[in-house]
């Protein structure tokens, strides 16, 4: 290989452009020949955490989008959650199969004086000011829920990241940089609590939508909280949190709701498991605060409605690669010690993501993309993730969503545009499907010796593998090199025939079919490129 290398590097100062192009072709050949096959051996009988489901949010596109002509909405829809095929077998749409819906806290209704400068980022409330509630609004936002539950999506989330102005202390739905605590009246725990159970009745009463999960609270560990007024957000303590969550599931039991209320939906995985140096220890040590018997005032373990779940967010902890590794396992180790379950019910590309440039300009290539498919894969395999969730669906100049938006006006129809970010998504989603367990996977190289950890090339190829309900197996392989890799897929004692879907930056490769493969064969991974097997 040394030898390749060295004349690679004469050729790029070569005087004979034509001459060095094809010897260059020739030794790329040489290159991939020469590749070691690393080999993976998959192995149903290790068994890991269930899969419960793949999704992303409504926030706060949807409020206009879902107005919009029934084409489009439509078109959008499909995109997201269809698990229809073509004539050629390529999927329509990513499957999502988990749908999350922001339900609002009415600074939509104030308007300029609820200090929210952009409309975009204002919400509705369902709760008047007299106290009646009107099932009217969120319009955009709920026909998005009916189109998801037409194609097949069973699972809805409602969070909150505010709640009603008409309960907070300071008479707005952003913290406005009142401080620390909990923007809630000490005197309106329960009237939240009884909004939340009044929205669950309602969402099911009008529009046949029923609320699997409610999310009370919202990065109440994050810093950005405190200071508003850019969005809907309030921080929140641990104690508070606890106090809220107490007086939900009271309420909820009462009025015999099986929704489950999630917690605590922190802005940074540090927080489950440690104290963060940026928000303190009122609101670190989560593990422990609401799941050990030892904390007895905030224990939260035998509280109807209330599973045995922590729900977390994956921004600030992609870099460096060690913390995107090291940080999941040390939170999966206490969440495992404590024996609590996790789902990351968000995550979109921010300033320290300085590999791709940040969170500035929308990016509809296989750069974001691989970015995050390798988020994914650590979510997954690391932190044991039962659910993974995107932040949100549609987004602008930003690289916030699965889909881009061409719109200047909240009331003027625009366009959408999918994105390689969409499909790679959609190689989990779309065959990775509720009830799956993930299964273990074992890397060998060229002599048969295991190598640790190999199933995870940071800079290189990543695989994990699934088991769905209905007996197939599912094999998700990501290369993240900017050459092609030689892999093979083993399972023991089985004879099996692969199914290959492809995302790339090759036009027309969005989960597009492949070709098939059969057990122990000899597959190429094209360079940066991401691709799924399946097994019947």
């Amino acid at each position: 290989m040394n030898f390749y290398l060295s004349i690679k590097k004469r050729l790029s100062k070569s005087n004979f452009p034509c001459r060095g192009v094809a010897l260059l072709s020739l030794l790329a050949f040489c290159d991939m020949n020469a590749q070691q096959v690393s080999t993976f051996k998959i192995d149903p009988t290790e068994k890991y955490q269930t899969i419960e489901h793949f999704g992303a949010s409504d926030c706060w596109s949807m409020q206009a989008v879902g107005l919009w002509s029934e084409p489009k909405t439509k078109q959008i829809a499909d995109w997201l959650f269809s698990l229809e095929t073509g004539k050629n077998g390529q999927p329509k749409g990513i499957g999502l199969s988990m749908w999350r819906f922001n339900i609002g806290a009415g600074s939509t209704e104030q308007g300029n004086e609820s200090q929210i400068g952009s409309p975009w980022m204002r919400t509705e409330c369902f709760l008047q000011a007299d106290g009646s509630y009107n099932w009217e609004k969120q319009k955009g936002q709920r026909n998005f829920l009916k189109l998801a539950k037409e194609r097949g999506v069973n699972k809805f989330l409602g969070f909150f990241n505010s709640p009603p102005f008409y309960f907070t202390q300071n008479g707005l739905a952003t913290n406005t940089g009142r401080g620390g605590t909990f923007n809630l009246k000490p005197d309106c725990y329960d009237d939240f609590a009884l909004f939340m159970s009044n929205v669950a009745e309602g969402l099911e009463k009008h529009d046949g939508i029923h609320l699997d999960y409610i999310c009370p609270v919202n990065e109440p560990d994050g810093h950005w909280n405190w200071i508003g007024p850019k969005q809907e957000g309030t921080p929140a303590t641990n104690r508070e949190i606890a106090h809220l969550i107490k007086e939900t599931s009271k309420q909820f039991a009462s009025r015999g709701l099986s929704t489950q209320i999630l917690l605590p939906e922190s802005f940074d995985y540090n927080c489950i498991f440690r104290v963060h140096p940026l928000s303190g220890p009122a609101r670190g040590n989560q593990v422990q605060t609401f799941f050990s018997g030892d904390s007895a005032d905030t224990y939260l373990g035998n509280l109807p409605n209330v599973p045995r779940r922590l729900v977390g967010h994956s921004y600030w902890t992609t870099t460096p690669l060690s913390d995107l590794k090291n940080i999941r396992r040390m939170m999966n180790d206490s969440l495992q010690k404590y024996k609590v379950g996790f789902w990351e019910t968000e995550v979109c590309i921010m300033g320290n993501d300085t590999e791709i440039g940040g969170g500035g300009g929308y990016d509809r290539t296989m750069k974001t993309a691989l970015y995050v498919a390798r988020i994914i894969h650590h979510d997954l395999v690391y932190a044991n993730a039962g659910s993974w969730q995107w932040w949100r669906a549609i987004g602008g100049d930003y690289k916030d969503g699965l889909l881009r938006m061409f719109t200047d006006r909240m009331n003027e129809e625009g366009d959408v545009v999918d994105s390689k970010l969409l499909w790679c998504l959609g190689n989990y989603s779309r065959f990775i499907r509720p009830g799956a367990t993930r299964i273990g996977v074992h890397a060998y190289d060229k002599n048969g010796q295991e190598v640790a950890d190999g199933a995870t090339e940071q800079q290189g190829v990543m695989t994990s593998a699934y088991k769905n309900s209905d007996g197939s197996t599912v094999v998700v392989m990501i290369n993240y090199a900017n050459h092609p890799n030689k892999a093979r897929l083993s399972v023991d004692k089985a004879k099996m025939n692969w199914k290959a879907y492809r995302t790339s930056d090759v036009a027309g490769e969005d989960l597009l079919p492949v070709g098939q493969f059969k057990n122990n064969q000899n597959i190429t991974l094209p360079a940066r490129s991401i691709t799924t097997f399946v097994a019947e």
